[in-house]
Parts: C-alpha cells; structure tokens; sequence
C-alpha cells in the first residue's frame, strides 16, 4: 500500500513538473515550515523538489510539535530551529525557497532577522539588498571572535568588506568585542549519526568548533534564535533525539522512479540510510555499493526505455564517483570523490571555495589576507600569505595551515537544496562538478560529468 501511494505521488509531480508548471510553486513555497505552527511531524515527511521527492524519515516515529524546542521559537526573534533546517530542503534552506519566503512575507519571515539573516545587522532591514547573500546565495552571517581564546599563528586584515560588517565600529575585527564575519549555508539536521559514529569522531559546523549535537544547538539557540537563557537539559535533549533519529535523502526521482526499491542500489534512498544499509558514500564500501548498481547498468530494470536508460546513466555516475581516480592533497595523493566524502576520513580540508586571489574572490564576500607567523607550520599549498574569503576552521584552531579548510559536508538531498559548498558559489550541481574538474585537473569527459550529475541528482 505505502509503495503504492509513493508511486501515485510520483505520478503526480511528475506530470506537473513535466506539463511546465513552477515545481516551486507546486512543491517547497507551500511547504515552508512556520516557528510555533503546530501539528505533526511525520514518519516520513514527503516533499516536492524541482526533480522529484525528497523524503524526511523519522526513525523514532511521528512528533507532535507544539512545545517541541526543535519546532518552537526560543529566542526574541521568532526562529526555531526548522527556520534554518526546513523538511522541503532537506532539513538545510534553498535560495529559490527562501526568496519565494521573501515575496510572501515582505521579508518579514524569522529566518530574514538581522542578526545573521542580514549581510550585517546595521543594515535597514527593510531593504531586499541587506539580505542579498541570503537570497543569492543562501548564506547566513556568522560571527566568530577573534583572536580565539589562545594565541593564533596568524593575523588577519579586511581587504575589502562589501557588507561593511567587518569593518564596522561595533560588530567588526576593530570593535570593543572583536569578530570576524564570515557566510556560510546551514547544513542538514539529518543523517546525523553517521557523523557522529564516524571513525574519527565527530565535528559540527563548517569549521568543526562543536564537539556534539548538544553543543551545537545550545549556541544556536543563543545566537541564532537570540535567546536569553539558555536551552534547559530536557530541551537539549528533545533536539538531539530528534536531529539523531532523521534521515534524509533524496526519495524519487521524475526520470528513475522510486529509489528506495527492494533490492535496488543500497547508497539511494532514505530508508537504505534509516536502516543502515547504505552506510557512507566511502572507498570502503565502493565494490559493494557499486556490484548494488549492476541491474540499473544494465538496463535490466524501469518502466520505459527513458527510465531504463536515465537509471543506467546513474549507475555510470556511481563509478565515476567511487573509482575515478585524480591527484589530491599537497602531494598529488590519488583520490576519489568517495577519498573525501566518506563520515570521518577527514574532519576538515581545503579545497579552494574560500581561498582565492583578490582577482578570482567572489566580490559579494569579504576578503582577507591571512599572514602567518615565521615559526608556524604553513598552508600547505599557499604558504605563509593567504587571501581567503573564510579562514575557515583557522578561526578556531589558530592554525596557519587551516586557513580556508571547511569541514567535508554530505551529499545528501542535493536536488532539493541549492546552491551548494559552504559559500554557495556552485549555483548548481553542473557548476559543482565544473569547479572539481578544474581544481583537481579531472579531465572529465562529457558522459563523465553528464553521468556523475544523474548520480549527484538522486542521493
């Protein structure tokens, strides 16, 4: 019965999605997640996005969210924590959602307050250009002290500041209560607890500074949602049971159908990740994951000729990511994507989104020069002076050779939130592979990076 119902909302979107309508306006606008809205969070939280479905489940059942810390604003602004973590995004944002939020609101929703939701909050916040990188390019402003609380290796120094907020008397590096503001893309509050029983242990945020889920919520209640106590232990641990038991991924595809289908490839699918059959997308498990794609490489399995051929693209794209090997690191190691992408092969690295030369900077974002002590370890590929438009976990460690090093994100529910890499540079999943291709010097060929998106497209 439940693969039934699935089935008929594929259908559905499919024929929608297909006849040309706005899969915004059919799907995620009308599914945006209100602060104290009430009602059910469900088992299994199905919704729209431009290519299909993505599925929220919820291993430990339906919620009911009225009083649910996760659900309810704590704060003076009026967020919780699903403002920055909605179910139609899995459980992340997405610029085409959140400016579709902007029109209906008149930029008056929770997730727009200044504090962060603003490129700084001097700024009138009335005004759709004070929230430009929110919209653009789905960045939240986040505000770290500096120096941190030991010794840094380094200084840092504004070489340009479009937002002003770096520069500012009272949030800037000048300040009475220095800090240095940086933008970055929330990341998912799902498939959690492969972070957390990850190898090496587990790191939160983009830069690593929480050490669990505990941590990371009691500052965003506090910083975020502008609280002025904080969480109480049992409102911690309504959040962490709740963000440890969700998964997402992407559920159903409009060009490949259902993807949690029995015996189908084990990486795709919510309930694969729920069960634990998907494990990680990791070197480690690529020979079994990819024998589980044999039936979509041959074309053995779909309902038509274009699902059959669309699925065997998909499988292609699956060895592309586990077995095509390129030079990473400092010493041209031999990697994969699945080198990088695995839970707790590595906590951070820096791949080159956020250190760039003054001419290649995004000239939306800051700009800093990061110059380096003569004693300390340097950037491994950049030396001892760095422009970077976010140092990164450098912020936190003090470290000369983190600057620019972004904690490896998930790949999960792609098709529903873009844009992507922690500065949302990569406008889409083509312009994500581009970037890899011209960094890593791949040299993909056209099927590659055809295939390799199908295969992005579904997880």
């Amino acid at each position: 019965m439940l693969a039934c119902a699935k089935a008929a909302a594929v259908l559905l979107a499919s024929a929608v999605l297909l006849s040309g309508q706005s899969a915004r306006a059919y799907g995620p606008a009308r599914s945006w997640w209100e602060p104290g809205q009430g009602g059910v969070f469900s088992w299994d939280e199905i919704q729209d996005n431009p290519t299909g479905q993505t599925t929220i489940v919820n291993r430990n059942g339906p919620v009911r969210t009225e009083g649910h810390p996760f659900f309810e604003p704590l704060g003076r602004n009026g967020r919780a924590c699903v403002s920055c973590h909605q179910p139609a995004n899995a459980m992340s944002v997405s610029t085409a959602v959140l400016q579709e939020r902007w029109k209906e609101t008149a930029g008056r929703d929770p997730v727009f307050a200044g504090v962060d939701g603003s490129n700084c909050p001097n700024l009138p916040q009335d005004e759709i250009d004070s929230h430009s990188l929110l919209l653009k390019f789905g960045l939240f402003r986040i505000a770290l002290p500096w120096p941190p609380a030991f010794q840094p290796e380094f200084r840092i120094e504004v070489v340009r500041d479009p937002t002003g907020c770096n520069n500012h008397a009272r949030y800037g590096i000048g300040s009475t209560s220095p800090a240095v503001s940086v933008y970055r893309r929330p990341r998912i509050a799902a498939n959690l607890e492969y972070v957390i029983r990850g190898p090496k242990g587990a790191v939160f945020m983009a830069d690593g500074r929480e050490p669990d889920l505990a941590s990371q919520a009691r500052n965003a209640i506090l910083i975020h949602e502008e609280a002025s106590t904080p969480p109480s232990p049992e409102q911690l641990r309504q959040i962490v049971a709740l963000e440890s038991a969700l998964f997402a991924a992407q559920s159903s595809d409009i060009r490949a159908g259902l993807l949690d289908e029995e015996q189908g490839p084990l990486v795709l699918g919510p309930q694969n990740l729920a069960l634990g059959n998907a494990a990680t997308l990791g070197a480690a498990t690529a020979g079994r994951v990819l024998r589980s794609f044999e039936s979509w490489r041959a074309g053995t399995t779909g309902h038509s000729a274009y699902q059959r051929d669309f699925r065997a693209s998909v499988a292609r794209g699956s060895a592309v990511f586990f077995n095509r090997t390129f030079s990473v690191g400092p010493h041209s190691k031999q990697g994969t994507c699945a080198t990088c992408h695995d839970a707790g092969t590595t906590r951070w690295m820096d791949i080159g989104t956020t250190n760039r030369s003054p001419a290649e900077a995004i000239p939306e974002l800051p700009l800093f020069r990061v110059t380096c002590d003569a004693a300390a370890v340097p950037h491994p590929t950049l030396g001892r002076v760095i422009y970077t438009q976010d140092p990164g976990s450098a912020l936190i460690s003090g470290k000369c050779a983190d600057v620019g090093a972004i904690v490896v994100p998930q790949l999960r529910g792609l098709a529903a939130r873009a844009p992507y890499f922690s500065n949302g540079s990569a406008g889409d999943l083509r312009e994500l592979i581009e970037f890899y291709d011209r960094k890593f010097h791949i040299g993909y060929a056209p099927e590659e990076k055809q295939d390799l998106l199908h295969f992005l497209s579904v997880l």
